[in-house]
């Protein structure tokens, strides 16, 4: 379990750049007069579905999702498992997925296929983070904050073993292996 600091990867001032620009880019994109369903993959994404929410200009209803694909370990196992369903019906309506991290794109594909097989109108994804290095699913992310290394981030929203989730920035840490 890593005890120190984490190391600066993105300041706080530019992930809110960054999120202002993503809420821009998704209002402007949003169907003139039609409402716009976030759902938030829990538990990584609330701050950063939270400070995004805020900067829309689009009429938006928020829902969450909640998978797993981790457990406790620091290895993603590749099965994913749907923990916790939206509450909101999705068919017809225009709906955006946020996640925090895109890592190697098994849960956001298990995601958009579960998502994509009810209906909705339209259905896009958001990314805060992507780890492009470690890619095994060929997935769209339509809106994306940063492309990051392969190390294990965390703050704004992401942990390490539920530790450093309230940190204002996105630093690394050295996890250590399962």
């Amino acid at each position: 379990m890593p005890t120190t600091k984490p190391e600066l990867l993105i300041s706080e001032e530019s992930i809110q750049a960054r999120v202002s620009e993503l809420a821009r880019r998704i209002s402007e994109d949003c169907p003139a007069g039609e409402e716009l369903l976030l759902v938030g993959v829990l538990r990584g994404c609330f701050i950063f579905l939270a400070d995004l929410s805020r900067r829309l200009t689009a009429q938006a209803r928020i829902d969450f999702v909640a998978l797993s694909s981790y457990g406790q370990a620091t290895r993603t196992t590749g099965a994913v498992r749907l923990l916790m369903e939206p509450r909101a019906d999705i068919e017809g309506k225009h709906v955006l997925i946020v996640e925090d991290i895109v890592d190697t794109g098994h849960t956001l594909h298990y995601l958009v296929g579960i998502l994509g097989a009810r209906g909705p109108a339209s259905l896009k994804t958001c990314a805060l983070l992507r780890k492009p290095s470690r890619m095994e699913k060929k997935v769209t992310i339509d809106y994306l904050g940063f492309d990051v290394p392969d190390r294990w981030v965390v703050g704004y929203g992401l942990d390490c073993a539920d530790r450093y989730r309230g940190l204002p920035y996105i630093g690394v840490v050295n996890a250590s292996p399962e």
